[in-house]
């Protein structure tokens, strides 16, 4: 897959994010010629900025995704072969403060994306990114598929729902595998994830950027507001293997592969906030939490991601266990946090750890 990368033409958007960061990295370390559509970073500390992955693309895009017009000259000047759509507004409980923001960055800036890949004709493979949140949650034990009813109680979960639904029709109606090689030469994807930790992520109101701040920076407990609520707890890297592999097979023409997939981790990664938290600060061996439960935002208490269709068809599994994932999480926070001279070397070794390098 490596190999596959190098010199490839890739667009990802949302590439100062957490996620991008890293797929930035990953995919900038092998080769590949990258260009970046996002905002600002808007963290502080910034993974993007830490990183200085500005040094390490072709093009950095600080542009709105709901600007159609700067999108489509980008897509013009950069002529990529291949799209990875991360760009969203993701925070569940700021989508409550502002939802027409939540609703038009996530549905209208993944529009404009595929309307740009649309109108340019260029683009071979494109992998545009959801959640797990899409799903009409019914709160029990039984993990969703992919033919399985999307909803969404709050704004940012009804958002993306939503912005699936745009992919689909895109599908279906411009990018149909059926017509491909005859009226297009183009293949979506839907990639549908679950909760990923990794080092490097400082957005609010997230489990564990929210403990590496309590813990390091401001020296006091960890505050849990949902201690009970389940989330299939995945690292960073996992579904960005996913990403990657999907993004090959629809370059090299695989019309099976369009279409959605869940990304997420095995049974026993299905862990609870409280669980998740305590093991946290026992691989750290520092610090501790207090629950102040807070139920003025609705959050799901429980969701399941059914990862057979990966297994089976795209030969894609997770390669890290729970305790893994914690593992190589805190250990980048604790080498960021002790001061490491070089976080870079030490965020490319677990790249090459993760990607058997």
């Amino acid at each position: 897959m490596q190999n596959f990368y190098k010199n490839k033409k890739i667009l990802i958007t949302g590439h100062s994010g957490f996620k991008g960061s890293w797929l930035t990295k990953i995919l900038s370390n092998w080769g590949a010629s990258v260009a970046g559509i996002s905002l600002p970073p808007n963290t502080n500390p910034s993974l993007f900025e830490i990183l200085k992955l500005s040094d390490r693309i072709n093009r950095n895009y600080f542009v709105d995704i709901r600007d159609f017009k700067k999108i489509k000259e980008i897509f013009e000047t950069e002529k990529p072969e291949m799209v990875f759509h991360l760009a969203a507004q993701p925070i569940v409980r700021d989508s409550y403060d502002d939802p027409l923001t939540t609703y038009s960055t996530n549905v209208f800036g993944t529009a404009n994306i595929l309307q740009a890949i649309k109108d340019i004709g260029i683009v071979k493979s494109a992998v545009i990114i959801t959640t797990d949140k899409v799903y009409e949650n019914k709160e029990w034990p039984y993990p969703y598929r992919e033919i399985d009813a999307l909803g969404g109680h709050d704004p940012y979960s009804a958002s993306k729902a939503a912005a699936d639904i745009v992919v689909n029709s895109y599908i279906q109606s411009f990018f149909n595998p059926k017509d491909f090689g005859s009226k297009h030469n183009t293949l979506v994807a839907i990639a549908r994830a679950g909760n990923v930790i990794g080092g490097g992520d400082w957005a609010k109101d997230r489990l564990v950027p929210d403990m590496v701040r309590a813990i390091f920076e401001r020296k006091e407990s960890v505050v849990i507001r949902s201690p009970k609520a389940i989330r299939p707890w995945q690292h960073v890297l996992e579904p960005l293997n996913g990403y990657l592999m999907l993004g090959q097979q629809l370059y090299d023409g695989n019309r099976n592969m369009s279409g959605a997939w869940n990304f997420g981790p095995n049974e026993e990664s299905f862990v609870c906030v409280e669980k998740l938290v305590a093991e946290g600060i026992s691989t750290l061996n520092q610090g501790t939490f207090k629950i102040i439960e807070d139920t003025s935002k609705y959050e799901a208490n429980l969701l399941k991601l059914d990862i057979n269709k990966a297994g089976n068809i795209l030969g894609w599994h997770p390669k890290w266990q729970f305790d893994d994932s914690l593992k190589a999480t805190f250990e980048w926070y604790g080498q960021f946090y002790s001061g490491v001279k070089n976080i870079n070397v030490f965020t490319d070794k677990q790249i090459k750890l993760y990607f058997g390098d």
